[in-house]
């Protein structure tokens, strides 16, 4: 079957489209920013906090390793985090789209 441009744009412009659409926004958006302010922080404390960076928790491992160490983990969590609402609230809904795109409704 040829694609028809006017399928696509009737798709784009349904409500289903959008709450798919809000679905992956109302995620993505504020996590992305949280992120970006964490690590952020972190960039400006080694910079301009270089005291505070240097305090030794145990041994060796000063606040700086600490938060370094727990950018990975915040990194990994959220894509966990991620993966889990993706399959619940945006996967569903985009199966049902693409079906009904395939079926040519």
């Amino acid at each position: 079957m040829p694609a028809q441009p006017d399928r696509f744009t009737d798709v784009r412009n349904s409500e289903e489209f959008g709450e798919l659409r809000r679905a992956h926004r109302s995620f993505a958006f504020p996590l992305t920013v949280a992120f970006i302010a964490w690590y952020l922080l972190y960039v400006l404390l080694s910079n301009y906090a270089g005291g505070f960076m240097d305090t030794k928790v145990a041994g060796n491992i000063n606040i700086a390793l600490v938060f370094g160490l727990a950018q990975f983990l915040t990194t990994f969590l959220i894509a966990w985090w991620y993966a889990r609402h993706a399959a619940a609230k945006i996967d569903p809904k985009a199966e049902a789209l693409k079906a009904r795109m395939e079926a040519g409704e």
